[in-house]
């Protein structure tokens, strides 16, 4: 299932950049999102800098045919490898299940304002209910993702 989404920031695209790069900003984007723990880190080797998001939500107020496969807690791994400020290669898996998300992250500046653009392809490999657990996650990554924007947005204006 292809799944794209769109987050407008009222700034440069050097301060959405530097934004994505701080510890604190992704813990508060963690915890907006329904996060109770997890680790952010950042390096840079070569040309690439690799962000990890590596966070643990609660799965309740999920449908049954879901927790049957998550279980109480949903770990997620977010792996982004930026080739540049406005690139980056983005890997989402929940580690020993069969599911994944892979896509992009891309940001875009247009006077003074930026827009930030995900855009991934998600795989559930499971027999029946694969494609109803692809569009539970789309909606679950839509929420995230307006959670993300709102922190984001009060980040910015500082």
């Amino acid at each position: 299932m292809e799944f794209r989404h769109e987050m407008t920031y009222d700034a440069a695209l050097a301060d959405v950049s530097t934004m994505l790069d701080d510890p604190a900003y992704r813990d508060r984007v963690m915890h907006a999102q329904g996060g109770v723990r997890g680790t952010f880190e950042i390096g840079t080797e070569g040309d690439i800098t690799t962000a990890v998001v590596d966070q643990v939500r609660p799965a309740a107020g999920l449908p049954s045919y879901a927790t049957k496969f998550v279980g109480s807690e949903i770990n997620i791994v977010q792996r982004e490898e930026w080739s540049s400020a406005e690139y980056a290669d983005l890997h989402v898996t929940i580690p020993g299940k069969p599911g994944r998300m892979v896509g992009s992250i891309s940001l875009a500046e247009d006077g003074g304002t930026t827009t930030e653009t995900v855009a991934v392809e998600i795989t559930v490999n499971i027999p029946l209910v694969g494609g109803k657990i692809e569009k539970l996650i789309a909606e679950m990554l839509r929420k995230a993702l307006c959670a993300e924007e709102q922190v984001a947005r009060a980040y910015l204006a500082g």
